[in-house]
């Protein structure tokens, strides 16, 4: 029986241990928190839950015994670590399967992984992961009909389903909330028809236009880091449109906006020793602004905005603006981290409340004799009430196939390796196929 390693007992883990228990799999669930990991695996007899947490390993002795002891290892880490299991991984001989972009760090291991004889599989979530997946099928679709892709644009987002978008900001947290928090802070950089757009960190909500999605509505769309690179990876490099963005539901990117203004995502830590939310709400203000004994007054004139808008209605929703007192580890926290505490307390799926994974590709593309087409590709997934989240499924269920297609040997590369090639897509889309995530496509001439 050949066994798996799994780092990590987050929100999405889940699906990826069941489907490995039942492909025949021993899996070895890691975590800080072992209760998490106790609870994703149960009573199963080829299941085990450990305690480990990464940065109480500085030296990497016990994980390099949790590696040695398997065939594989799943980092379902924050991506930062990635690079240390995947070393950990090339001194042992054992392949890695990981849903995170790949870093300059990881990329960097891929000649000392060929030589390992391993397969490092990266980017096989949903974003990244089934978008990669989805799109080259098409492209690869295209071009084998002698046609060339002129445009792509790919939009996804993690939402809450219709009837469960019941909060103000019309988000709920289906996977790390710090995570989406720190990822409203990143650069954005894409071409829309042959122009190249850069957009800063700090301006990234007031970047963003509204998407339609058939039978759902219109989303606010807005860029996702840098897109240009993924022309050369697609195999579309002369393409004169390559964009990659996020869907939230309509109101987000001028509330977020205006709390970046506002320092929310920084994450330096703040001395809290005795003070309330609307002490350390006022701790945000410049010295030099008068300021009234309305707090919410004062941030409102801080950010240009009146006192009954979206964002101060936002934030004291929230109970940032409250009396109470400020709970921190050492009495220090980050308004980052602060930020994430209270979004936690507030913005959790209810039990049996379903979340929602939309995916659309749009692509233009040309063909000789001058025929013309608008190609679409649409996933729509809700999660399963009282059950798996669509988040979870669609990260944790393609890199769980990846995970099989190595370790049943259908799939013999080495190195740093990212979905983007038949003998990685083809399988991992049909056994999506086969769980009911599909991806559907509609072709328009013109």
């Amino acid at each position: 029986m050949k066994r798996v390693l799994i780092l990590g007992a987050g929100l999405v883990t889940g699906p990826m241990v069941h489907y490995l228990l039942d492909k025949g799999y021993h899996v070895t669930v890691a975590s800080r928190t072992v209760a998490k990991a106790q609870a994703l695996i149960g009573a199963h007899p080829n299941a085990e839950a450990v305690a480990y947490d990464i940065e109480s390993d500085p030296g990497g002795a016990t994980l390099a015994k949790l590696v040695g002891q398997a065939d594989l290892a799943v980092s379902m880490l924050p991506y930062i670590h990635h690079p240390a299991v995947a070393k950990a991984c090339i001194a042992q001989g054992k392949h890695m399967v990981t849903t995170s972009y790949v870093s300059p760090a990881m990329r960097e291991l891929d000649v000392a992984a060929k030589e390992a004889g391993i397969v490092i599989l990266n980017e096989v979530g949903v974003d990244p992961g089934i978008d990669h997946m989805s799109a080259m099928q098409i492209i690869h679709k295209v071009q084998q009909a002698g046609g060339h892709v002129d445009g792509f644009l790919s939009y996804c987002g993690g939402l809450p389903a219709p009837e469960a978008n019941n909060n103000p900001f019309g988000y709920k947290f289906s996977w790390s909330p710090r995570g989406v928090l720190l990822a409203a802070r990143n650069a954005a950089h894409y071409l829309r028809d042959g122009q190249e757009v850069n957009v800063p960190g700090q301006h990234l909500f007031t970047h963003y236009w509204l998407l339609d999605v058939e039978g759902l509505g219109q989303f606010e769309a807005y860029p996702n880091r840098d897109s240009l690179p993924y022309r050369e990876a697609y195999g579309i490099g002369d393409a004169a449109t390559m964009y990659r963005g996020t869907l939230r539901n309509q109101g987000w990117c001028d509330v977020l906006y205006k709390i970046a203004a506002l320092g929310f995502l920084d994450d330096r830590p703040y001395d809290v020793t005795g003070k309330t939310y609307a002490h350390f709400m006022r701790g945000l203000l410049p010295p030099e602004i008068t300021q009234t004994s309305n707090v919410k007054a004062d941030v409102a004139a801080q950010l240009g905005v009146e006192p009954d808008s979206a964002v101060i209605k936002n934030l004291d929703w929230l109970g940032l603006f409250d009396d109470r007192p400020i709970e921190a580890p050492g009495g220090k926290i980050s308004p980052l981290d602060l930020l994430t505490q209270v979004m936690l307390e507030r913005m959790q799926y209810a039990e049996g409340e379903r979340d929602l994974i939309i995916l659309v590709h749009h692509f233009d593309a040309s063909y000789p004799g001058g025929k013309k087409e608008k190609i679409s590709s649409t996933l729509i997934a809700f999660g399963e009430p009282g059950g798996d989240t669509a988040m979870a499924r669609t990260v944790s269920l393609p890199a769980a196939i990846g995970v099989d297609l190595i370790l049943c040997g259908q799939v013999t590369a080495s190195g740093i390796q990212t979905p983007v090639t038949p003998m990685w897509y083809e399988p991992i889309l049909a056994g999506l196929k086969e769980l009911g995530i599909e991806c559907v496509e509609r072709v328009e001439e013109g």
